[in-house]
């Protein structure tokens, strides 16, 4: 099949760089063709020439600034399926973050467009089935939404030490407001026993400030501006940090805490790549691994400290968790597993 995925800005230095990169290489090893639409193409040019049977796209408000509906409406007439991924419904996400989407529901015009079946043929969110924030967009759209959790890339994320990553505790991850206080109390004063190493974006005033710069390059498509920053690591450098630490600690946002139905696509890569992964307590994780036997999961602070140092002090215990949790990863979170069920969606579109 011919896949057209949509990324305004293949310059993105954060989360959306790695979820591509995954779905590109599933979907090329599985046989397929790969177009991907940035900002510079024009949308009817661009399905001229490549004709994709699916279009993935999003309801973003960044998103939905490069799209033409007319132009998607010729192209669905002649067959190709469009999956969007939607936002929130009732968003939890603060108003100060500014590239985030406000709730959907107060999204009158694409709920609108969503309704009159304009939009696209298939809605989907990472999220799972009965998350309150997902609650009445059934009821408005007339469309459910299927879960799409993120995933893990088996192209590139697999064991592979590396003496320059090895760490006691180390961390990938971007310095995100919701996520600052939680690294405060309990990733910072680790440092004063264990060998601990940082990773990602924005863990600096300056990072930040360019960081914010730079999105707003991207929005508005400026050349100089929307690659003002590069990715602080190489794609391939993060299966190195996993598996050469001894712990790989995971870390979500507070909303995704406090609701339960989604994870980060770091729950899927560290087991992958051979590491150990400690993260703290996201219920639909769960769902995904058995906790105490593919994964481990802190419940609070006590039960953070206590179980990164028991782990620390006894590497044998780490040994079974890592094959299992990888195992599980093989078999059923992959983006080739994601892929899989994209294509059953399709097949299943009247």
């Amino acid at each position: 099949m011919k896949i057209a995925y949509h990324l305004p800005s293949v310059e993105t230095i954060y989360a959306n760089r790695t979820i591509y990169h995954g779905f590109r290489n599933a979907f090329l090893d599985l046989g397929h063709d790969f177009f991907t639409l940035t900002a510079r193409d024009n949308l009817e040019n661009f399905f001229e020439k490549n004709k994709p049977d699916i279009f993935i796209t999003a309801s973003h408000f960044y998103y939905k600034k490069f799209l033409d509906f007319e132009v998607l409406k010729k192209h669905r007439d002649r067959g190709m399926k469009v999956f969007v991924k939607i936002d929130f419904w009732d968003s939890p996400i603060g108003k100060h973050r500014i590239n985030e989407a406000k709730g959907l529901k107060d999204d009158i015009d694409t709920v609108e467009l969503i309704k009159r079946g304009i939009y696209g043929d298939a809605f989907f969110h990472v999220v799972e089935q009965g998350d309150e924030r997902m609650q009445g967009f059934k009821e408005e759209t007339g469309y459910a939404y299927h879960t799409i959790p993120l995933a893990a890339d088996k192209i590139i994320n697999f064991p592979e030490f590396s003496e320059k990553f090895k760490a006691d505790i180390s961390y990938v991850g971007t310095y995100l407001p919701e996520k600052r206080e939680f690294i405060r109390q309990y990733v910072f004063p680790l440092r004063q026993k264990y060998a601990l190493k940082l990773y990602g974006q924005d863990w600096t005033f300056y990072d930040r400030t360019a960081g914010f710069i730079q999105k707003v390059g991207q929005y508005f498509n400026v050349p100089i501006i929307r690659s003002l920053q590069k990715p602080k690591l190489k794609l391939e450098d993060e299966r190195k940090i996993y598996n050469s630490s001894s712990i790989s600690i995971n870390i979500h946002e507070e909303y995704q805490k406090r609701f339960g139905g989604d994870c980060n696509e770091r729950t899927f890569k560290i087991p992958l790549c051979g590491g150990f992964e400690i993260t703290d307590d996201v219920e639909c994780i769960r769902k995904y691994f058995k906790e105490g036997e593919e994964i481990v999961i802190a419940k609070n602070k006590e039960d953070w400290f206590e179980k990164i140092a028991y782990h620390i002090n006894n590497p044998e215990k780490r040994l079974s968790i890592i094959e299992a949790g990888r195992q599980r990863v093989l078999a059923e979170h992959t983006y080739h597993n994601r892929v899989a069920q994209i294509i059953n969606i399709h097949n299943s579109i009247k």
